[in-house]
């Protein structure tokens, strides 16, 4: 049968890519219920013919619903940022649509880790359009959604809709999809044009894979930064999906790729789990070669970062997938090769995959069912581990809570108890949050908490081979994330249970509010929370001081880089203001009675300097990473609330910076954007008073020239010496020295790059000491846990130049977690992460990564809050 339905496959795509009709609507052959509207009828265009909108989409979607009531429901589970709406949509027989709730509430219990009742099915949720400009898969889902809707006397669409519960998001990111669609529709002409240079291919920035934050939203599920991943979270929780499949694009050149995935592979992932890669894809392996349709797997795409939806779902319990179709990024690309691929060959190839996974699933319903239960069950029961981790509220205790939050919103358990408190032969005076190991989602708890996530031996050996062959390593994503360590928090694991009560995803943080006195507030400079409350309050007008010197008052000390609101200048109205706003953040707050303090600056010394709030302007567009200038801008305007203004790159040879206190150049390579006339205006504003504040590759704008705002340079490889432009008595022809080369080493040595740069680093998290006695470094006297990747290593500042505020740790007690190259290792060590000039009246502050990547290392925000909202202070 399934040979003869494939035969007439092509035949039908013919139709579809030009015609109306039911059966070019679903690209299958076969008889289709004519009260099911189609995309033509709808929204006027067929599939694969013209790129569908996101209202055109919802507007079928609501049709479909409209249509099939006993067999659809249409769910809205999130709004972007630009207000538009996110829908998933439910698929299935009417008798088990008629008993949905009773299916859900049973894969609830048997996601709990206890035994079901037997109402449960397999829940599918097939996920679409991440990045909104792999376009194809949102058209394929409305066919998909069409073909199990309108399909009539197909065995295979029965047997799907009787077995299982197929779950469609067809648009994960609305903004980006209606950007690229607004771009597309604007460059292309009376014919789409294949051409790869053509502009309707060469998308504005930034462009349409990120969402209006410029977020990759593919990276942010354990990070839950942005409203569309936070809904979805929720939304797949609610269901308990045991087969989870997130469809993209990648370069026009590539074919097909579908599971198993690309080693490394997360220890966390089961064997069998892995066997169950083998069903879906050997299924998807014969539908793609009947068809003709080229296709790989087992490269590139791996399955270890748990940011990723595959990962991240994976280590829920399900059979978590990406699949990725080559993209036209329009209606028709041209290939290398010189064929052709348009935009109906995506999305034909995307249906099909769909399809044929919902027929897996269909047809081994039991096993991965019960499998999922055994998964869920075991960890319950300790499979995974039975001790706990244990969050000290007591240091960084906003960003524990703020933590603790996030692992519940994904579906793991957490405990909480105030102090003072002993658990574990270790007292906490200010209480813990206790995660436990003996629970159903255990696996992504130790993914997610352990100090380490230890990639394969073997891989590893492998990896440094290739390295040793000059070929590129296969690690995709970075190597570490311990959500301890990047939320600047103390996670220690202990060996047996830790009692506590249950922690709420939407429990509000309670502030802490201490003293009784009149005279000023203090605000200790400890974390995420406090940063945000001074802000706010900067923000309302209210007066504040801030001292860069450590105090003890009443037997209290207090930090470096704490913050005070003197009563007196600001007036009972405005006190109240702030501890409401106190209390809306969850921060903590000490109510002084006076100005005497036991040791350190008294509160009425010139070592408390005026705070005001600055006005931010950002560097933004061409020349600059989106991803790096959607985090800055997310991490300051939504975790810490202080507006900034984007100033286009090619704006700063005419701009007037006099009305800003503070820019920021986000990471990137600027220059030729900035040109000589920007980076000019930007070393004007600094020496006129104003604070620069640059990312990574866009330090070098500003670290070049005969007056460089930062006295450094970029290191070439351990070893090896950096290029230099040769003058013209070098240009003549010269001999070499004459050498001998006995042996493989010494070859390989004689043909080493010498200007190459450092071999490029995945991504670590790695310490960092602090220059205790500089401003920028309040709040990390203990040094600090930061995120390195690239090839990126700077020379320090030399002590007439500037200071180097946070360095990297020694060799030996660098790598905080993740793999690092051995001279890589060596070669960081030592060098800066942050670092500070004087130029003029002004300040240039440069980190050498970026501290807002993905809005994950909420541990750095004090860190970037001291460069943006406290240095004007200290420069004026």
């Amino acid at each position: 049968m399934r040979g003869f339905w494939l035969s007439t496959f092509l035949a039908v795509l013919v139709a579809t890519l030009g015609g109306n009709t039911a059966k070019a609507q679903s690209f299958l052959e076969g008889r289709f219920d004519p009260a099911i509207p189609t995309l033509t009828e709808t929204v006027g265009h067929a599939p694969g013919t013209r790129i569908t909108s996101p209202d055109e989409a919802v507007r079928y979607l609501k049709a479909l619903a409209e249509a099939a009531p006993e067999r659809m429901r249409l769910v809205q589970y999130a709004k972007s940022w630009e207000g538009r709406p996110l829908y998933y949509l439910i698929l299935s027989s009417p008798e088990n649509i008629a008993r949905l709730d009773a299916i859900q509430a049973d894969l609830a219990t048997i996601a709990a880790g206890r035994p079901g009742n037997g109402t449960a099915l397999p829940v599918m949720w097939l996920t679409y359009g991440v990045h909104g400009n792999e376009i194809s898969s949102t058209d394929a889902a409305l066919m998909m959604a069409f073909h199990l809707l309108a399909a009539q006397g197909d065995a295979r669409v029965d047997r799907i809709l009787s077995e299982s519960i197929v779950v469609l998001d067809p648009m994960q990111n609305p903004d980006g999809r209606a950007r690229f669609v607004n771009h597309f529709r604007a460059a292309v002409g009376i014919e789409p044009a294949a051409d790869r240079q053509a502009a309707e291919h060469d998308e504005n920035w930034p462009t349409g894979r990120v969402n209006h934050y410029m977020f990759d939203l593919n990276r942010d599920w354990f990070t839950l930064s942005q409203p569309e991943t936070r809904g979805k979270v929720a939304a797949m929780r609610s269901w308990n999906p045991v087969v989870v499949v997130d469809v993209h694009e990648m370069g026009g050149d590539e074919t097909y790729f579908f599971s198993p995935a690309a080693r490394p592979l997360n220890p966390n992932i089961t064997q069998r789990q892995r066997q169950a890669y083998e069903i879906i894809g050997r299924n998807n392996a014969e539908w793609f070669d009947r068809m003709g349709e080229p296709y790989f797997t087992r490269e590139v795409y791996d399955l270890f970062y748990p940011g990723y939806g595959d990962t991240w779902n994976a280590h829920q319990g399900a059979i978590g997938s990406t699949y990725e179709q080559g993209s036209a990024r329009g209606l028709v690309f041209e290939r290398r090769d010189g064929t052709e691929l348009t935009y109906g060959d995506g999305v034909r190839n995307h249906f099909i995959a769909s399809f044929s996974t919902a027929e897996a699933v269909a047809e081994n319903a039991d096993r991965f069912l019960s499998d999922f239960a055994a998964y869920r069950s075991a960890n319950a029961n300790g499979a995974a581990g039975r001790g706990s981790y244990v969050i000290d509220l007591a240091k960084g205790r906003w960003n524990a809570e703020a933590l603790g939050r996030r692992l519940v919103a994904q579906g793991i358990a957490v405990t909480r108890r105030e102090g003072p408190v002993s658990a574990c032969g270790r007292n906490y005076p200010a209480g813990y949050l206790a995660v436990s190991q003996a629970q159903p989602a255990a696996r992504l708890v130790r993914s997610l908490l352990d100090k380490d996530t230890p990639l394969a031996p073997d891989f590893l050996e492998e990896q440094e081979n290739r390295r040793a062959r000059d070929l590129r390593h296969e690690l995709y994503d970075v190597t570490a994330w311990s959500l301890g360590f990047m939320s600047g928090v103390d996670v220690r694991l202990c060996g047996g249970a830790v009692a506590g009560n249950p922690l709420s995803a939407d429990a509000p943080i309670a502030p802490v509010m201490e003293g009784s006195g009149s005279f000023a507030v203090a605000v200790p400079w400890t974390d995420s929370g406090q940063a945000r409350l001074v802000t706010l309050a900067l923000r309302e007008g209210l007066e504040a001081r801030v001292t860069d010197e450590a105090f003890t008052k009443d037997g209290r000390e207090y930090p470096r880089g704490t913050v005070v609101f003197p009563a007196g200048a600001n007036g009972p109205e405005n006190m109240a203001r702030l501890s409401e706003l106190a209390r809306e953040v969850g921060a903590h707050t000490v109510a002084l009675q006076s100005s005497w303090v036991e040791d350190g600056p008294n509160l009425g010394s010139e070592s408390f300097a005026r705070l005001t709030l600055p006005k931010v302007a950002m560097a933004w567009d061409r020349g600059l990473s989106q991803l790096s200038a959607g985090a800055t801008r997310y991490v300051l305007e939504q975790r810490l609330g202080l507006p900034v203004v984007p100033i286009r790159t090619h704006r700063f040879a005419g701009a007037d910076l006099s009305d800003y206190d503070v820019l920021i150049v986000p990471d990137g390579d600027p220059a030729s954007a900035l040109a000589e006339g920007g980076i000019k205006t930007i070393q004007d504003f600094v020496k006129r008073g104003g604070v620069l504040v640059t990312f990574e590759g866009s330090i070098s704008a500003f670290s070049e020239g005969e007056s460089p705002l930062l006295a450094i340079q970029r290191e070439a490889a351990l070893g090896r010496t950096p290029s230099e432009e040769e003058g013209d008595e070098d240009k003549k022809p010269k001999l070499a020295e004459a050498s001998e080369i006995t042996s493989e080493s010494e070859y390989r040595e004689a043909i080493q790059d010498e200007s190459a740069l450092p071999d490029t680093l995945p991504g670590a998290l790695l310490n960092t000491v602090a220059d205790p006695d500089h401003f920028l470094s309040a709040g990390y006297d203990d040094g600090a846990v930061v995120l390195a990747g690239g090839s990126t290593i700077f020379t320090p500042l030399d002590r007439s130049d500037g200071v180097n505020v946070m360095r990297f740790a020694a060799a030996d007690r660098l790598i905080a977690s993740g793999y690092v190259w051995d001279e890589n290792r060596r070669q960081l060590a030592f060098k800066p992460y942050l670092m500070a000039q004087a130029t003029g009246d002004g300040l240039t502050i440069g980190f050498a990564h970026d501290p807002t990547t993905r809005a994950y290392l909420d541990g750095l925000d004090l860190m970037l809050a001291n460069a943006v909202l406290v240095a004007p202070s200290r420069v004026r």
